[in-house]
Parts: structure tokens; C-alpha cells; sequence
């Protein structure tokens, strides 16, 4: 039979890659996509249950050895590669499955983290009112069980018959009262059913918020990154100029100082237990979004000569930064909501939603002109997973396109492949509208998208480019992009050391697992920690099944058949590079306007470097 001829690179070129309009495009979508829900509605909690101001030394440290390591590894690949998040790991086609694990991890965490935009936009609609539905009884969604008042001071140390409030209900009465915020919130919002078993009905209601928040997502992204560049500015920025107001009036409050005491108060025993540093590698890897592969695809639009090393410091500042600071926000007015209500703060301390639906509206009620604060706080935290979740999308759509890259289509195939994108996550979601939906939510949340699907992930990108790739070899591909070799620590964090974090928690994670559970009240049955268990396997099994597909791009034709060993073949390959590497400089580096770079094209000219 005659041998196949080998094809040219000029006809299975890919097209050229744009570039962002401005370098600070790339900082933004970042900030934007990193910089979400977690650093405000969790770390803050992290730092009060785990020592206070003792918590930062763990987390600094995981921030060093892990955080931005893993971070930089991400940006610098896709930005050397001109690849999103599938065709990226083409770099070691032996486990090209890394990049089909991140695209199966981000469309679980597209198809759920939008219900949190859905309750928040629900909110927003709602605080539009003189008087917030949530602080009074007497609604159709109430029970009869329904209390506004809770004055628990008088039962903290008193007996159990004693008086407590202007309706003089005893103790004991209040203890079977519940809250509005809280029937607001399971009656009005989720209209809890009692079983994951039971779906119940549709809440029309949400679906109407949940088509309208997907339609803006579209908007944001269906031109690439010419529209998310310019989008990015204001849902990156706007969040902090109401977290500082919401801080400036927080601080006014009475009690406000002893919630931020609450926050710093160092307690130096906790830093001998184990949970402190495992709950702080898990914050840092979900706050980072390290393992989503859309950091990839958001530095494969940089100009290649970028320097990127520069902006993962940049970044990792930002984002602690941000969380450190949403701290004294957070607890400023869970102070004065404790104050105010004659409690402990820790039985007023929440993380998640808990704290976004539950407990600051329960702090706003307390307070003068609550709609006002009402609607600024749900509108940042509206803005504050926008940009999250539509740079995540980006990023699933980036991988896609460049999984089957098709030269000379024009911007009507993106925009296709995102409407069809946001339809099949829309449909998954209806799940979720229903009067069963929080259990739904809960195991995409606890599963899909967990602290062992991230850390799996990380593990082994740093394996495969430390050990399979060669770090000193990668290390080389950024001191061709950045003109510079980073420091020796990060070949070492790379090849040691954050492998080591990463399987340290995960095995803690795993050998600390427990069976899911809704509000500490509701065990999930069997059959549903099974499903979740599938939804985490979906994307961990795809490492070690995909080492036999074909690479997603061509290799260069060889001028003679090469002996290679067979170990070694598929594992990893010399000959991929960015053509336009010593070109992208010139070509996107001066003026405005959407810029292209060269084209990524397999390279001969790049010898392997011996592992």
C-alpha cells in the first residue's frame, strides 16, 4: 500500500489566534473570574472558625507553594500553546485527558453556579419595595409559625418559661418560631420539597430569572473576548466600590468593632490542627479557580510575549486581598446583627448561601433604609458572579472551538456554539427550579465541581508538566515568551512540592468524607451520593481513559522516520510551539483595536529538551 502522505502545515493551519485589545483585558476577565462569590461569602467565615488573624499564615503560605504556582502553570501554558483549555495539553498527548477533565469540571460548574445569580437576581427584584417582604410575617408563603421579633437575650441565661419580646412568648414558644428571612427563603424563593425524591413543580418564577440571567450571559461573550474585554471593566470593578460603601456604613453600626474583633482575634492553638490547613488549601484552589481550564483559554488570547510570571503575582495579590478585605465588610454587619439581636456572633456567623440569603437579609432588616442596602448588596452580588460565570462559559466555548478547529469560519460559528451551549446548561438548570432544586444544587456544588475534583486536577497538571513535559523544559517555553527564567522555586512547587499539598488534602477529603447532607437536617439517601459520585468521576476518569485518542491537532511532517522509543511516544512531543512567537511581539504589541497574533503552528524548529 502506498504511504499516506504527510500533510502540510500550510493546509491544516489553525486560524490566527486574536488577541486581547489591551494587556489589561487578560488582568481583568481575571480578576473577574477568580475574584468571585467564595472570597466574600466564604473566606471570611474560614478566618473567624479557624483562628481569626491566625488562619492568614496557613493561607499564605498554600497561597505560595500551591495557589500561584498552579495559577501561573495555567496562564503561561495557554499563553505559549495560543490553545484553550482541551488543545492546551496537547503539549503531552498522553494526557490530553487533563484538558477533557477541566471542560467537563466548567460545564458543571456553568450549568450550576448560575442558580446563585438566579436567587440573587430574585432578591434584587424583591428589595425594590418600601418595605423588604422578607422582614415581616403575614405573607401567603408564611406559616403560622412565622415570628418577626427574636429577642434571645432573655433566654440565653434565663429559664425556660421566661418572657421574651413585646408578644410575650415564652422561651419555649419561640424555640418552635421561625424566621421570615428564613420561610422567605425555603418557602418563598426554593419552595423546599422534603426529599430529593420529590421534585414537585416548576416555580415559573425562577424560570423567568433564570432565562433572563442566561440571555445576558450570551450577550457577554457571543463576540469573544472583543465583547468580555470591555464588559469585564465594570462587573470586575463595580463590586468594590459597594463592598467599600457597604464597609464605610458597616463600621457606623453599633457592634460593628466587635464583629471585626471577631474576624482578627488570633487564636494561636489552632494552628496545630489539621482541619485549619486543609480547609485553607481548599479555599485557595476554589478561589483561584485552578483546574477550570479557563485560565488557560483567558492567556491563550495574550500577546506571547507577554509577560505572564508578572501577572500571576499580580493577580494572587488581588484575590487574597479581596477576601482578606470582604472579611471586615462581612463582619462588620454580622456584629452589629448579633448586637442587635443579643447573641453570640457565632450564632449568627453563615458561609455560602447561607450567609447571601439568610443572613445579611436578616442584617439589612435591622437596619435604617434597608431596601437601599438591600438592593446594592444584591446587585454586587449579582455583578460579583456575572463576570465568573460569563468567563467561565468563555472558556468552555474556547476549548470547544479549538477542539475542532475550522479555518476561514467566520464569528457565526462561536456565536452558535454558545447559544447552543447556554440552551443545554439552561435545560440542565431547570432541574433546579424545582421545589426539589436545592437538593439538586447541593450535589453539583458538593461533587461536580469539589475540592477532590480541583485537587486531582492540579495534581496532575503539575505532574505532567514537571515530570512528563520537563519542568526545565517548560521553564525554558516562558523564558522564550517573558525573556526571562522565572525563579527555581517554581520548577520545585511545580515538581514537588504542590503535588505533595494536593495529595495530602485529598486524601483528607476522602478519608474525612461523609455523606451529603442538606441544612445539618437532611441526609441524602444512598442513590444520591451515588449520582454525585458520578458527577466527580466524570471528569477524574477522563486522565487515565483518553491516552489512546489522537492528538486534536496535527503534528508537523518528519524528514525522516525517527527511531523513539514507544514509551515514550504520545507522552510528549518536541515539535509543538507557537510559530508566531518571535513575531507576536511586533505584530500585537503596539496599537489598538482587536489584535492577532501568529499563527500556532507545529513546530519542527523546537529540539526536545530531555527530560
Amino acid at each position: 500500500a502506498a504511504r499516506r502522505r504527510p500533510r502540510s502545515p500550510a493546509l491544516t493551519a489553525v486560524p490566527e489566534r486574536e488577541t486581547w485589545t489591551r494587556q489589561m483585558d487578560f488582568i481583568m476577565s481575571c480578576v473577574g473570574f477568580a475574584v468571585g462569590l467564595g472570597n466574600v461569602w466564604r473566606f471570611p467565615y474560614l478566618c473567624y472558625k479557624n483562628g481569626g488573624g491566625v488562619f492568614l499564615i496557613p493561607y499564605l503560605l498554600i497561597v505560595f507553594v500551591g495557589g500561584i504556582p498552579v495559577f501561573f502553570l495555567e496562564v503561561a501554558l495557554g499563553q505559549f500553546m495560543k490553545q484553550g483549555g482541551i488543545a492546551a495539553w496537547n503539549i503531552a498527548p498522553l494526557f490530553k485527558g487533563l484538558g477533557l477533565a477541566s471542560m467537563v469540571i466548567v460545564f458543571f460548574c456553568n450549568s450550576y453556579y448560575i442558580m446563585i445569580l438566579v436567587w440573587g437576581l430574585f432578591y434584587l427584584v424583591h428589595s425594590l419595595t418600601d418595605t423588604l417582604p422578607w422582614a415581616t410575617c403575614g405573607h401567603a408563603w408564611n406559616t403560622e409559625q412565622c415570628a418577626e421579633l427574636f429577642h434571645l437575650e432573655l433566654c440565653r441565661n434565663g429559664s425556660a418559661n421566661a418572657s421574651a419580646g413585646p408578644f410575650n412568648l415564652s422561651c419555649a414558644d419561640l424555640a418552635s418560631k421561625r424566621s421570615p428571612v428564613i420561610e422567605f427563603w425555603e418557602n418563598k424563593v426554593l419552595r423546599l420539597s422534603g426529599d430529593l425524591s420529590e421534585p414537585g413543580e416548576m416555580n415559573w418564577q425562577m424560570i423567568l430569572c433564570l432565562v433572563t440571567t442566561w440571555v445576558v450571559v450570551y450577550f457577554c461573550i457571543w463576540k469573544g473576548v472583543k465583547s468580555t474585554g470591555k464588559i469585564v471593566y465594570f462587573t470586575a470593578l463595580f463590586p468594590y466600590v459597594v463592598l467599600i460603601l457597604l464597609l464605610v456604613h458597616g463600621v457606623t453600626l453599633p457592634g460593628a468593632l466587635g464583629g471585626i474583633v471577631y474576624y482578627l482575634k488570633p487564636d494561636w492553638s489552632k494552628l496545630a490542627e489539621a482541619q485549619v490547613w486543609i480547609d485553607a488549601g481548599t479555599q485557595i484552589f476554589f478561589s483561584y479557580a485552578i483546574g477550570l481550564g479557563a485560565l488557560t483559554a483567558l492567556g491563550s488570547y495574550n500577546r506571547f510575549h507577554n509577560n505572564c510570571y508578572r501577572d500571576a503575582y499580580i493577580l494572587a495579590v488581588i484575590n487574597s486581598s479581596t477576601s482578606f478585605f470582604a472579611g471586615f465588610v462581612v463582619f462588620s454587619v454580622l456584629g452589629f446583627m448579633a448586637s442587635e439581636q443579643g447573641v453570640d456572633i457565632s450564632k449568627v456567623a453563615e458561609s455560602g448561601p447561607g450567609l447571601a440569603f439568610i443572613a445579611y437579609p436578616k442584617a439589612v432588616t435591622l437596619m435604617p433604609l434597608s431596601p437601599l442596602w438591600a438592593t446594592l448588596f444584591f446587585f454586587m452580588l449579582l455583578v460579583l458572579g456575572l463576570d465568573s460565570q460569563f468567563v467561565g462559559v468563555e472558556g468552555f466555548i474556547t476549548g470547544i472551538l479549538d477542539l475542532f478547529p475550522q479555518p476561514g469560519a467566520g464569528s457565526l460559528r462561536r456565536e452558535l456554539t454558545a447559544a447552543l451551549c447556554c440552551i443545554v446548561c439552561c435545560l440542565i438548570d431547570l432541574s433546579m427550579v424545582t421545589q426539589g432544586g436545592m437538593y439538586v444544587f447541593q450535589l453539583f456544588d458538593n461533587y461536580s465541581a469539589s475540592g477532590i475534583t480541583l485537587l486531582w486536577q492540579a495534581f496532575w497538571e503539575c505532574v505532567v508538566i514537571a515530570w512528563v513535559y520537563g519542568a526545565d523544559r517548560f521553564m525554558d517555553d516562558v523564558a522564550r515568551m517573558i525573556g526571562y527564567r522565572p525563579l527555581p522555586f517554581m520548577k520545585w512547587c511545580w515538581a514537588v512540592v504542590t503535588p505533595l499539598v494536593c495529595v495530602g488534602i485529598f486524601v483528607f477529603h476522602v478519608v474525612n468524607y461523609k455523606p451529603l447532607t442538606y441544612n445539618k437536617t437532611y441526609v441524602y439517601p444512598w442513590w444520591g451520593d451515588a449520582i454525585g459520585w458520578v458527577l466527580a468521576l466524570s471528569s477524574m476518569l477522563c486522565i487515565p481513559c483518553t491516552h489512546r485518542l489522537p492528538p486534536t491537532l496535527p503534528r508537523a511532517p518528519r524528514a525522516a522516520p525517527a527511531r523513539r522509543p514507544r514509551r515514550r511516544e504520545g507522552c510528549t512531543t518536541g515539535r509543538w510551539g507557537f510559530a508566531g512567537g518571535r513575531r507576536a511581539g511586533a505584530a500585537a504589541g503596539s496599537g489598538r483595536g482587536p489584535q492577532r497574533g501568529g499563527a500556532w503552528q507545529p513546530l519542527a524548529s523546537l529540539s526536545p529538551i530531555p527530560i
